[in-house]
């Protein structure tokens, strides 16, 4: 069995320590604990995990956060997999902090990379693990807040939240989508 794993970033120094930038970094911390390293390819950075059988191809898109559908279209095609065969990592506000929700569909929720992929694909079914990043910010802030960096206390959590967000992807790939929903989203 086969698996698209993107997780959602922008490309760039200046956001790679930013909460907008948590698929990155969930796809990072899963290629560094297994020792395998991404390469540049087209609409993206690409490394191949394999687990229980299963291959896992992990993609940092390089479209940028809002044009992160073109990248998730050219990898769904080029593999020739379903969409049932992917999942997409991305931050949410809507989630308090580390809160981890594994949804098979849904709607953009206003999240800029989420609408691109809609649009794109035409449809809202897809796989995605919505990683919560929290909402303490004013009125008018939000955009500074997602590209804002984590804070101390977040940044002594995010590790155990990562590993937590990695087991997902495991569970995701082994015992199927339905499966992980009901052992991961009550926690």
């Amino acid at each position: 069995m086969k698996y698209l794993i993107f997780g959602l970033g922008n490309i760039g120094y200046e956001y790679k320590e930013t909460r907008h930038n948590v698929g990155f970094k969930v796809l990072d911390a899963l290629a560094y604990a297994s020792n395998i390293v991404f390469e540049d390819k087209r609409y993206g950075a690409r490394a191949e995990y394999k687990f229980k059988g299963r291959n896992f191809i992990l993609i940092k898109p390089s479209t940028y956060m809002n044009r992160s559908g073109k990248a998730i279209n050219y990898y769904l095609k080029k593999e020739k997999l379903s969409v049932e065969n992917s999942l997409i990592i991305v931050d949410d506000i809507a989630l308090p902090f580390g809160t981890l929700r594994l949804r098979a569909k849904g709607g953009p929720a206003g999240h800029n990379g989420l609408i691109d992929i809609i649009e794109t694909m035409g449809h809202q079914n897809f796989p995605r693990l919505r990683f919560g990043i929290g909402n303490d910010f004013g009125i008018g802030q939000q955009v500074d807040y997602v590209l804002g960096e984590w804070t101390g206390e977040e940044k002594k959590n995010l590790p155990e939240r990562i590993d937590a967000a990695i087991q997902i992807i495991k569970s995701f790939g082994t015992i199927g989508l339905a499966r992980t929903m009901n052992q991961y989203n009550n926690k």
